[in-house]
């Protein structure tokens, strides 16, 4: 009998299914992207290359006085890296079974935060102020996600509820001291912190290109790697993971749920408050009063894109920046909306979420192909299936 082709379920049923279901979520959005585009009278391909140009992945056509591909791409990587940290602080409290909707909220307070008491500290060195800061972002997202956890385990609020009042007090609460001390009058943003204290270093030159270096880039990979060894190698992340899965279970062998929720969303929280940093103290340098990072919510898009593994969300990180980062050049380049990203952005998610229905429908097309093969050299039933349980002679 001649066996079926199953190249695509028995990808996402076995040893890579994760990557399986990754790829096929990106291959689904971009033939849904391309669909739409299509109908909209625009050529898919000249918005994929236009997304890339914009990130510096691909070179324009003509670059401005002092600035060439490397500038973009520098550009890119430093959009990339609170990008990177804010998917490990999703990551992080995911494992436990907790959706930390407030990363957002915990990034604009870390980096308000660390403006106020470092950026605007003149008298530190650039050793002390850029340590100073990551510091700084660590405790007061460490402090928020506790709080989070707190709520979650004393009183049974939900984390979503929670999380979701927590960033609405957090951006105007941050929105009226900013109008109140520090906005700057031209901008009516925030005034930009210190040289010093700042996690990128501006105006390098390179090849005769002028560049931004994103420091905090190296703290994201760093991040990935100790979040993976984390979960991996250690007591406690296995815990954080048992909690996950089962509670109860949990509590029967005598792990301490309740601890692990604080822990759990304590470093979620001290993760999303070094994403905070390196995106107000690095990529923008300055905070735009009640408006929360959309970055925060992208994370969640992520996530799920890297199956919720932190090695694999570097790389998700960089599909779903590419989007973002690229749609000012894409708008103006083929004419159309920069919101199209986030509308692709979206659809991503959503294809990734329904990764475990990709793997349910898998293993179910795997399991009719086990069934419709001969069992013990007996010919298939009429049915299709082998004939069990003959009678013997």
């Amino acid at each position: 009998m001649k066996k079926k082709k199953l190249f695509l379920p028995r990808l996402l049923t076995r040893r890579y299914a994760s990557l399986g279901v990754s790829v096929l979520a990106v291959l689904l959005m971009f033939a849904t992207a391309g669909i739409l585009l299509l109908t909209i009278g625009r050529n898919p391909l000249d918005a994929l290359r236009s997304f890339l140009q914009g990130c510096g992945i691909i070179a324009k056509e003509k670059y401005g006085g002092g600035s060439g591909q490397l500038t973009d791409l520098m550009d890119f990587l430093n959009f990339l890296a609170p990008m990177i940290l804010a998917s490990l602080a999703f990551i992080t409290a995911f494992k436990a079974g907790l959706f930390n909707i407030g990363i957002s909220g915990q990034m604009l307070l870390s980096g308000f935060a660390a403006t106020v008491l470092v950026g605007y500290n003149k008298g530190l060195s650039v050793y002390l102020a850029k340590p100073a800061v990551l510091l700084t972002g660590l405790l007061v997202g460490g402090l928020t996600g506790i709080l989070v956890g707190y709520l979650k385990f004393r009183f049974n609020i939900h984390e979503v509820v929670s999380t979701i009042m927590i960033n609405y007090i957090i951006s105007y609460l941050t929105g009226f001291l900013i109008n109140s001390n520090y906005v700057d009058m031209m901008t009516r943003n925030s005034k930009i912190c210190s040289p010093e204290a700042g996690l990128t270093l501006t105006n390098v030159m390179i090849g005769g290109m002028k560049c931004k270096i994103p420091l905090a880039l190296i703290a994201a990979i760093l991040a990935a790697l100790l979040v993976s060894f984390l979960f991996r190698k250690t007591v406690l992340g296995l815990e954080i993971k048992a909690v996950g899965q089962s509670r109860r279970c949990s509590e029967y062998t005598g792990i301490r749920v309740s601890r692990t929720i604080l822990i759990s969303m304590g470093l979620s929280g001290a993760i999303a408050g070094l994403a905070g940093v390196a995106y107000y103290l690095g990529y923008t340098n300055s905070i735009v009063p009640k408006s929360l990072p959309g970055i925060g919510y992208d994370s969640i898009s992520v996530a799920l894109l890297g199956n919720s593994a932190p090695i694999g969300s570097i790389f998700a990180a960089l599909v779903v920046s590419v989007f973002q980062q690229g749609a000012n050049y894409m708008s103006s380049s083929v004419g159309v909306a920069k919101e199209i990203a986030s509308l692709i952005t979206g659809i991503l998610l959503l294809f990734a979420a329904c990764g475990n229905y990709m793997k349910y429908r898998a293993e179910r097309k795997m399991q009719q192909a086990a069934d419709s093969l001969p069992v013990s050299g007996n010919p298939p039933a009429a049915g299709g299936r082998a004939a069990k349980g003959a009678e013997k002679p």
